[in-house]
Parts: structure tokens; C-alpha cells; sequence
């Protein structure tokens, strides 16, 4: 039996191999016949045919008409209120009291021997609150006459400007009446052209009134007139921290402490004489009472 199985084994063996092999198929085209569309469309993906022209495209029709002069006008109008509202803050401030007061609390600080206490901030922000105290009445006159007005549609907009101006004019005119600085009015008038003399004319002569003088005259003439009220208020802050400063050198030198900075000795008793007077409470009040209103 094995060898009979043996035989039929290798006759079903010879059998196959003596089969004649089949012929390898060959390999599936690719290529599709194309349709007469599909060839059409083929040929348009390599010809493609010009669009017609876009309008949505021309940045000419996005852009304003430069050539229109109400335009240009809008645009400079534009401009020019960018560049106030960019200069806004140094313009309010050349309006204001904020000027002297700044400059009183910087003088006080330096008199006083400490370097950056107390700290900017905090000597701006108190200048800001006095401010705004101080020139309230002022700014309610304004609000009153020109801004509410202006906003309710009753007065156009130069008409407010010319009403605002009117309570700021009077404050910064008694300010510099209050000190006796008419003599910068006098100074810039000269300059801007009405007066050829830096003096007031003689008596029964054509005098300028104060409605006469020009905000490019008065504006300047009350910064300078600040500043100079400042400075005096400052040197007389200063003077007692300068009689600490010279009696502590002096005990200094006379103990033969050529190598101890007197400043760093006198720091102490000039924020206790500070602190003991009040300081702060005082000079508050008198920059406050300080101001003609």
C-alpha cells in the first residue's frame, strides 16, 4: 500500500509539471480611450481660455478719489485730529494748574535729600487730584457754556470753541494778575506783532485790553508766569532744609568728620522737621490758597 501511494504521488507530480505553463497576462493599460468631452475638456486644461476681465479686481475702485478735493480736505481734517488728539495731554497741561504745582512737589522732594521718595507716580498723581480740585469751577463754566451746548446740537463747533476758551482765558489771566507777570504778556505781544515796544503804551494812549491779546501771546506768557511763582515757592520750601544741611556740616567739620557726607547726617532731621510741621498738610493748603479763583 505505501508504495502504491509512493507511485500516484509521483505520477500526479510528473503530471504537473509536464503541464504546459499559461501565458503571463499583460499588464492592465492605463490610458482610458477619452470621449470627445473628456478630450475636450483635456485640452482645455492645457489651453485654458481667457477670463473675462473682473471689476471686483481694479484697486482703483477701492481706494478714495484723490483727485476730489473734498476728499483731501476729510483726510487733513483726519490727520489734524489725530495729531491734537495724540498732543492733548501737553496741551491741557499748558492750560492748567498742574504746571506749578508739579514743579513745587519736585522742588520739595530734592529739598529734602530723598532721591525717588516719594516716588514719580505718586507726586504726579497727587498733582493730577489737585488739578482737577483747582480747576473745577473752571471746567463746569466750560462744560456749561460751550460743551452742553455743542453736544445738544445748539452751537456749532467754532462757536464752542470761542465760548470754551473764555473761562480758561480768565483763569490764566488772574493768575498772572494775582503775581504782577504782566511783563511776559508785554514780552510775547512784541513778538507776535501788535505792540512794537516790550511796555505798555503811556497813559491816554491806545492801550491793549486783555480781550486784545492773542492765546498765542497769553498761553506762553502763563507757563513762563507759573514757572517763576513755582521757583519762588520752591526757594522758600528750601530754605529751612538748607539751614539743616549747613548746621550739621558745620558740626561735622568742627568734630573733624571730613569723610562723612553731612547729607547722609542731615536726612534724618530734615523728614523729622517734615513730619514734625505737618509738611505735606502745609504745603497742600498753600498750593491750593496759592491760586487766584
Amino acid at each position: 500500500m505505501t508504495a502504491r501511494v509512493i507511485f500516484l504521488q509521483g505520477c500526479i507530480i510528473a503530471a504537473l509539471l509536464a503541464r504546459p505553463a499559461r501565458p503571463a497576462q499583460a499588464a492592465p493599460d492605463s490610458t482610458l480611450p477619452l470621449l470627445p468631452a473628456t478630450a475636450s475638456a483635456a485640452l482645455a486644461q492645457v489651453q485654458p481660455t481667457e477670463l473675462p476681465p473682473d471689476d471686483s479686481l481694479d484697486l482703483s475702485k477701492l481706494l478714495p478719489d484723490f483727485s476730489d478735493r473734498r476728499t483731501v480736505s476729510g483726510l487733513i481734517q483726519l490727520i489734524i485730529i489725530i495729531t491734537v488728539l495724540s498732543l492733548a495731554p501737553a496741551i491741557i497741561v499748558m492750560f492748567t494748574c498742574f504746571i506749578r504745582i508739579i514743579v513745587v512737589l519736585a522742588l520739595t522732594r530734592q529739598a529734602l535729600g530723598t532721591a525717588q521718595l516719594p516716588p514719580t507716580q505718586i507726586l504726579v498723581g497727587l498733582a493730577i487730584l489737585l488739578t482737577v480740585l483747582i480747576m473745577a469751577p473752571t471746567w463746569s463754566q466750560l462744560n456749561s457754556q460751550a460743551l452742553s451746548p455743542y453736544l445738544s446740537g445748539k452751537i456749532s463747533a467754532s462757536q464752542a470753541v470761542e465760548l470754551g476758551q473764555v473761562p480758561l482765558r480768565a483763569f490764566m489771566i488772574r493768575q498772572i494778575d494775582t503775581y504782577n507777570n504782566q511783563a511776559d504778556v508785554w514780552m510775547f505781544i512784541e513778538h507776535s506783532g501788535l505792540r512794537s515796544g516790550p511796555q505798555p503804551p503811556a497813559a491816554g494812549a491806545d492801550q491793549l485790553t486783555w480781550a486784545d491779546v492773542p492765546n498765542r501771546a497769553l498761553i506762553p506768557a502763563f507757563v513762563i508766569s507759573e514757572l517763576k511763582t513755582a521757583f519762588l515757592m520752591g526757594f522758600k520750601i528750601y530754605l529751612p532744609f538748607l539751614v539743616i544741611d549747613m548746621v550739621v556740616a558745620s558740626i561735622l567739620i568742627s568734630m573733624g568728620m571730613f569723610m562723612l557726607p553731612p547729607v547722609l547726617v542731615s536726612l534724618p532731621f530734615k523728614i523729622l522737621l517734615f513730619v514734625l510741621v505737618n509738611g505735606w498738610h502745609l504745603l497742600t493748603g498753600s498750593l491750593l490758597q496759592s491760586f487766584a479763583l
